[in-house]
């Protein structure tokens, strides 16, 4: 395999890349395809709060940031991790109303559209199953804010969502999916996408479409709130701007905050975290819920391993050894494979959280993953986050003020490090 190296000097991106497999026969320019335009990944409610109780008689409005748009769409629910069968009553889809732009949960009203599950309004989630709504000839636009309210009728039980949407949502009593005006949607948390899970757009000539598997990094934390500011975001932005001709992959964000490659959310860490469901399952069994159903999935990037340094003192075997497990599992579906190093976090959390040890076996994951040929391409994230002089800790520029999530500045310098030609366009 020909390797290229490229450091972060005069904007350079820090990469070291190599040739890897397409596995996916180029799009016929004239047909049209459905590709992934937003998605995120999701786990179960936690012990206690809202997302345990779950919703009754009650609609949410969230507002998602899709990448690539086309003339038509269709919407997933799901109910992977909840406890019953969840009842759909209504579902609507719409674009946010910009005369508005101080309530977000406010949506144009000529724009509102039902969504239809094989040609009902109202629909049944089984327990662990998802729900695909109809095709729904609505024009999206690249780049744009979708809003998707959906009201259910019956108690739910725990919920199935995401826990750190970095964009506000919101939650109001009876059937809301019709109101233009957010008035009646009184609870307004700055988090969680409640039962849903993806949107894709109908394209001509899709490229498919791009995984992000990654934690907070990649989550967004330390990022603006509802700016669309994570790394994945702006990668699009890159995208889109490199591609006039519209033959962009969609970039779908499957970053859980939190997430380790060899543990479980709920698994307390150092410095006295106690673990949340929301953090979701070890990496691995991840792929087969997150990665691989994926619409259009050909590329995926990899970017995990610093929750189990902080959280769990993994040794650098462990990491290794399931980064690798990653990789082999991706490139045996044909997937192209990229990985990023971890990012330095010195000064992050309570004493222990940091430690010269926990610090080592970064470097000794780092070291293994600059010398490995066996991804498609490595990202080396940890040198465009860096602080030249102090290489544990960020540079302060792009320190969100914690210590180990980048703010946007931070995200912006991510996403400018990813070359382009390795995502198997």
């Amino acid at each position: 395999m020909a390797a290229a190296a490229a450091l972060l000097v005069a904007g350079a991106p820090a990469v070291v890349a190599s040739a890897g497999p397409s596995g996916t026969a180029a799009s016929r320019p004239d047909r049209a395809e459905w590709a992934g335009s937003w998605a995120t990944a999701v786990t179960r409610g936690n012990s206690v709060g809202l997302t345990n109780t779950g919703l009754n008689n009650q609609s949410v409005r969230m507002i998602v940031h899709v990448s690539v748009g086309g003339p038509a769409l269709r919407v997933r629910l799901s109910n992977l991790y909840g406890e019953q069968a969840v009842q759909v009553g209504r579902a609507t889809v719409a674009r946010p109303n910009t005369a508005t732009p101080d309530d977000l949960s406010d949506i144009d009203a000529a724009s509102v559209r039902p969504l239809t599950f094989t040609g009902a309004t109202t629909a049944t989630m089984n327990r662990g199953a998802e729900l695909l709504s109809d095709p729904l000839a609505f024009p999206v636009t690249d780049d744009s804010d979708l809003v998707v309210t959906v009201h259910f009728p019956t108690p739910t039980g725990p919920t199935t969502f995401h826990g750190q949407s970095q964009q506000a949502n919101f939650i109001g009593a009876g059937d809301l999916t019709g109101a233009a005006e957010g008035t009646g949607f009184t609870t307004r948390p700055t988090c969680c996408w409640f039962f849903l899970s993806g949107v894709d757009v109908q394209r001509k000539g899709s490229p498919g479409a791009l995984v992000v598997l990654s934690d907070s990094i990649g989550d967004g934390n330390g990022s603006t709130v509802n700016a669309n500011r994570r790394w994945p975001d702006l990668l699009s932005d890159r995208l889109l701007a490199d591609r006039p001709d519209k033959r962009t992959p969609g970039v779908l964000n499957l970053s859980l905050a939190g997430n380790r490659l060899n543990h479980e959310g709920t698994e307390p860490g150092d410095g006295n975290y106690p673990g949340y469901y929301q953090l979701g399952p070890n990496a691995a069994a991840r792929l087969n819920e997150d990665v691989f159903p994926q619409t259009g999935v050909r590329t995926v990037v990899t970017h995990l391993g610093i929750n189990d340094i902080w959280m769990s003192n993994d040794s650098p075997e462990a990491i290794i050894g399931t980064l690798r497990q990653i990789n082999q599992q991706l490139q045996q579906r044909g997937l192209t494979s990229l990985v990023a190093t971890l990012t330095p976090y010195e000064g992050h959390g309570a004493p222990g959280v940091w430690t010269a040890q926990k610090e080592a076996t970064r470097q000794a994951v780092n070291a293994y993953l600059r010398g490995s040929r066996e991804f498609d391409g490595l990202l080396d994230f940890d040198r465009v986050l860096r602080d030249p002089a102090r290489p544990s800790q960020l540079l302060p520029a792009y320190d969100s003020g914690d210590h180990i999530h980048p703010n946007d500045a931070g995200n912006q310098a991510l996403a400018n490090a990813v070359p382009l030609r390795l995502l198997d366009l």
